[in-house]
């Protein structure tokens, strides 16, 4: 035996004892943090998934109950599709995102507009898309169709800049076809497409945006630090202080004293369990931008909230994949839980902490 190197036996007891050390060290390769995890809400997820990519129509897109609002109903499915990891190229869905991207392409206006002017509610469909599209936007591979992404999103932008209302948010139409009616819900749902459409390179006027959060913090109550319906009152409203939150978040303010004031609303009124939000109705709506703030607290409040929000979640699932809570349709309420369940998964820029 030459010095230095150990004979067979020997060097094969000590590769062994040394594999051994580094397993207990880093964990099994390959093995991930999401590995060790309860696999229930990954599971669940996909069996949503796997539900909405049978609903999904020839044409491309999905629809709410009675036919309405395919818009927003395409946006929401296809984006819980690349929470998944899946692109309009590669994936397990792949086809679905490609054929949910050519719908929302080919229903695009002249004058910017994502959807249809004769659907009354054709905002929140324009924002949910902004959000969709941004998102595929940064991993479309094909030049042509990037090309023809980043036209639509360009025009998209201002169109919501010019629907804008004087007090600076959004109503259920633009500020025109709607004589300037706006309110929370659908504001949040604009600012969040703008903030991902501006993370993805889409040119944003500073303005637009600066004047929507100015509109929402004008929509706070200085009693209770909730948001309420519009600028003109209605009530402070958990989901959408919570879905202001998440805008606030999305723009990095965390810190700042109105987005400190609206989380400790939120704090008070859904709190760290996620059955409280049923008592106040439009739970899957708050669910989906809440969930992105507890994400964006930490491990340790998300971890709490998670477990949580998971375990409500699941045990309502039917066995055909779906849920079907709600007056808007299994659709919707599937694709918001199953995006509730891929958030911690990382694939989209406007999730991520």
């Amino acid at each position: 035996m030459k010095q230095g190197i150990p004979d067979g036996g020997c060097w094969l007891r000590t590769l062994l004892c040394l594999t051994t050390f580094a397993v207990s060290l880093v964990g099994i390769p390959g093995e991930s943090l999401a590995d060790k995890k309860d696999p229930k809400p990954r599971l669940a997820a996909l069996r949503g998934l796997d539900w909405l990519a049978k609903e999904q129509h020839r044409q491309g897109y999905w629809e709410a109950n009675g036919g309405q609002y395919r818009v927003a109903m395409t946006a929401l499915a296809g984006n819980a599709m690349l929470c998944e990891g899946s692109t309009t190229t590669r994936g397990k869905f792949a086809k679905n995102i490609s054929l949910a991207v050519d719908y929302l392409l080919e229903t695009s206006q002249t004058n910017g507009l994502i959807g249809y002017r004769n659907d009354y509610h054709y905002t929140y469909g324009h924002g949910f898309s902004m959000l969709f599209l941004s998102q595929v936007f940064g991993e479309e591979e094909d030049e042509r169709r990037r090309e023809r992404l980043r036209e639509v999103l360009v025009k998209a932008v201002q169109f919501c800049g010019e629907a804008q209302t004087p007090d600076g948010g959004w109503g259920y139409m633009s500020a025109k076809d709607g004589n300037n009616f706006d309110e929370g819900s659908t504001c949040v749902t604009q600012v969040q497409g703008l903030r991902a459409c501006r993370n993805a390179g889409i040119p944003v006027p500073k303005e637009v945006i600066d004047r929507a959060v100015e509109y929402i913090k004008r929509c706070t109550s200085p009693n209770d630090g909730g948001v309420q319906y519009s600028i003109r009152g209605g009530g402070s409203r958990p989901p959408i202080t919570a879905a202001a939150i998440a805008c606030l978040f999305n723009s990095g303010e965390y810190e700042g004293e109105f987005a400190q004031k609206l989380l400790k609303y939120c704090e008070k009124n859904i709190g760290d369990n996620a059955s409280q939000a049923q008592y106040f109705g439009h739970w899957h709506y708050t669910h989906y931008y809440y969930a992105q703030v507890m994400y964006r607290l930490g491990e340790e409040k998300w971890n709490k909230y998670f477990t949580d929000v998971t375990r409500e979640i699941v045990s309502k699932q039917a066995p055909n994949g779906s849920w079907k809570e709600g007056l808007v349709g299994p659709v919707y309420t599937t694709a918001i839980n199953a995006t509730i369940l891929q958030i911690e998964n990382g694939y989209l820029p406007i999730y991520e902490r």
